[in-house]
């Protein structure tokens, strides 16, 4: 990304997210999300890499997500500092969660990739990174059903 498209797309989040806690809330999932992409970074074996990826590609799909429920809870409560507005704080705290369990999966999906490296694909505890995966997922649902109640 060069730097005037980066500073553009900075300008449309401030413009879209603000510079509150729904900004925040975006950028923690963006950095969790990060970390399992770097857990990926040199993993020789492609059956143990290939089945990463899937995880990994289902849980960057949810960025979008986040993003629509952000902008959608700035709009409707803005925030430009610290306080989490009253009436969305569950959606905020369902945001918050998932970006952790997002951050859970890749200590999880790290783990795995060693155990795989070291033991080979069938010990790698794959099916431990989808279930964290699937409380990732779930928490974006809930944040999503919170914020449509309001």
């Amino acid at each position: 990304m060069g730097l005037f498209s980066a500073a553009r797309e900075a300008r449309r989040d401030t413009k879209e997210l603000g510079d509150g806690v729904w900004r925040r809330a975006y950028d923690r999932f963006g950095r969790s999300l990060d970390r399992v992409h770097q857990i990926l970074e040199g993993i020789e074996d492609n059956d143990l890499h290939n089945a990463l990826i899937m995880i990994a590609n289902h849980l960057a799909d949810l960025q979008a997500r986040v993003r629509v429920v952000c902008v959608s809870a700035q709009e409707k409560s803005p925030s430009t500092g610290a306080d989490i507005p009253h009436e969305l704080y569950a959606v905020h705290r369902l945001l918050s969660k998932a970006a952790n369990d997002l951050a859970t999966t890749a200590q999880v999906a790290a783990m795995a990739r060693l155990d795989g490296e070291r033991w080979g694909f069938a010990s790698a505890g794959l099916e431990n990174v989808a279930m964290r995966a699937d409380l990732v997922a779930d928490g974006i649902s809930a944040a999503e059903i919170e914020l449509a109640k309001h």
